[in-house]
């Protein structure tokens, strides 16, 4: 039976020792803020404004139309009109432009004689994702332009415009804006909690050690179970803190609203923490350095966490072996309930798998603390 008043003594311990630690402080309330603003403002996986230089051989009204209107899209800005393909290319060569337009000469005539009128695009594919992307809007445009020109073509000639057999209707779920941030802004509470979790606690006991005061720590009154849990308080609440922070910082710097149930969050991040928490415990009685705690501890779960948790990087695109490898990574399933929430408005019954995972891990974990702590004599 664990004894409250020896909970809350080891607690109170941890922290005073945390207000006295700048450095502890530093990363578990700017480090998490910081990490809101660079996501949130910085990194986006929309493409748009793509910078494109044309070169406009034909110099005819219908040039310089089909330029205006390239032009009036979110997805393109013309950044300069030059006089030959020479100069596109250098643009292209110097990073000063994504692509080029070139309109050969006589254009205009061809589609008037009705004629095949083809024009040239120039992509800079040294970033793939932006490359692509980029294809696929130009593609888009042509197709609208030669949509626009056949129904012209059409009404001049007095007849009725041709019906597409196929047409698409497109309704966006869950992310109707399309906006990066939507799903990036709640990922990063993920990454936070890794942080204010398991990277801190990975030096607390870790810590004990390299003071020479675990021995002291083995002659009180205090079992493993009080001297685990009363090490974790002091963290839970930090990572509780910097949830609430970073969920608040969303709504009101990025618009990202939660569409779920706010309890069902709490109870989410309350169980990812736990097992940040003893992840991070597991680390420091492990290593008994911090230096070494501090390392493995950003190895095994802050960069998985990042890069693994189906994040940034899509888990169906990786390789088989790292695709089995994201289903030990705790943020994976967090970040389902997170998505879940944020986006697709679920509840339990439907995000129940991804909770029971982490409580499976949260008591593996602890079992593997205790029997660690057990054998070094608590």
């Amino acid at each position: 039976m664990m004894n409250p008043v020896r909970i809350r003594a080891v607690a109170r311990k941890e922290l005073y020792h945390l207000m006295r630690d700048v450095r502890s402080l530093f990363l578990a309330f700017v480090i998490p803020l910081v990490l809101i603003l660079l996501f949130g403002y910085a990194l986006s996986l929309d493409v748009e404004h793509i910078q494109v230089v044309v070169v406009d051989h034909d110099r005819t009204e219908t040039s310089r139309g089909l330029v205006e209107r390239l032009d009036a899209t979110i997805y393109f800005d013309v950044a300069a009109r030059l006089p030959n393909t020479r100069e596109a290319a250098d643009r292209l060569d110097e990073g000063g432009a994504a692509a080029a337009l070139i309109i050969p000469p006589g254009w205009t005539g061809r589609l008037q004689a009705d004629r095949a009128s083809p024009l040239q695009f120039l992509l800079d594919g040294s970033d793939p994702n932006q490359a692509g992307l980029a294809r696929s809007y130009i593609l888009a445009f042509v197709e609208r332009e030669n949509r626009e020109l056949l129904l012209e073509f059409l009404n001049s000639r007095g007849r009725e415009a041709v019906r597409v057999p196929v047409e698409g209707r497109i309704r966006v779920w869950f992310n109707e804006d399309l906006e990066s941030r939507n799903f990036i802004i709640p990922g990063i509470i993920a990454i936070i909690i890794m942080i204010a979790g398991a990277i801190l606690t990975s030096l607390v006991v870790a810590r004990e050690y390299e003071n020479g005061t675990m021995e002291t720590i083995r002659t009180l009154p205090v079992t493993a179970g009080e001297f685990i849990l009363g090490k974790a308080i002091p963290y839970f609440l930090i990572g509780a803190v910097d949830v609430l922070v970073a969920m608040l910082m969303g709504q009101l710097l990025f618009g990202v609203v939660m569409k779920s149930s706010f309890w069902l969050m709490v109870l989410g991040s309350g169980v990812y923490l736990a097992v940040a928490l003893s992840l991070g415990l597991l680390i420091s009685v492990g290593t008994k350095s911090q230096l070494v705690a501090n390392q493995l501890a950003i190895l095994i779960t802050y960069l998985p966490s990042l890069l693994l948790s189906n994040f940034v990087f899509p888990v169906e695109n990786m390789p088989r072996f790292l695709q089995m490898v994201t289903r030990v990574v705790p943020a994976t399933y967090y970040i389902d309930i997170l998505n879940g929430l944020y986006l697709r408005n679920l509840g339990l019954d439907r995000l129940w798998p991804s909770f029971v995972v982490l409580l499976i891990m949260f008591g593996v974990l602890v079992l593997l603390t205790f029997a660690m702590f057990r054998r070094e004599g608590m």
